[in-house]
């Protein structure tokens, strides 16, 4: 009923209703109540902004095993947003929910991974993390990980195979990506040398 009150759905759109029972089934142990009331509460929708309190309803979730809840939490405290920044912490809770199929969790984790921010620097794994990404369809771990075939870095150098990855992404309108197939048309890796092909992809990329 709380989410038919937040989205207007067969009853009149009420964001205070929805978060006051939102809060009576969160208070009952109702993860997804404890997400949906920690999303108002961090907005001020239908009750006052308190990050804190929407912080702590995001750990509460998180600790009952919510991936979605763990990545949102781990942004948190990558970024210092309503708690102290903490990077080790960030890089647990994106493990945590990467380790549930989350996408988005896989790819902030070999971030973390590849920099060293929060956990040992590891390129092979940073590569593996953003293949699984990659293979559900992550845009940014698709462009992420043709950089490493382009670098070398965690795997095999392939020029060719960071072309299928940049052009995958450059669908999308992705300026680095865009960008990137310019060098390498321009330079002939991965594929022939295409003036022409490298100043439309340049072209492409100047207009994102």
């Amino acid at each position: 009923l709380g989410l038919c009150c937040r989205d207007g759905t067969g009853v009149p759109q009420d964001d205070r209703e929805a978060a006051r029972l939102f809060r009576r089934a969160a208070n009952k142990g109702h993860v997804d109540a404890q997400c949906e009331l920690a999303y108002c509460v961090q907005f001020g929708n239908g009750v006052p902004l308190d990050h804190d309190e929407a912080a702590r309803l995001y750990r509460h979730a998180a600790e009952q095993g919510n991936p979605v809840r763990q990545f949102s939490l781990g942004n948190c405290y990558r970024h210092g947003k309503d708690v102290p920044q903490d990077d080790r912490e960030a890089a647990r809770l994106f493990r945590r929910a990467a380790n549930k199929g989350h996408v988005d969790a896989q790819c902030e984790l070999a971030y973390c991974v590849q920099f060293g921010n929060g956990v040992p620097l590891d390129h092979d794994e940073a590569a593996r993390l953003y293949r699984r990404a990659a293979e559900q369809g992550n845009p940014l771990a698709q462009y992420d990980l043709g950089q490493c075939y382009g670098q070398g870095r965690g795997v095999p150098k392939d020029d060719r195979e960071a072309v299928h990855l940049y052009s995958l992404v450059a669908e999308q309108g992705h300026a680095e990506a865009l960008f990137n197939l310019g060098v390498l048309c321009e330079e002939g890796r991965g594929v022939p040398t295409d003036d022409r092909e490298a100043a439309r992809f340049y072209g492409l990329a100047a207009d994102q």
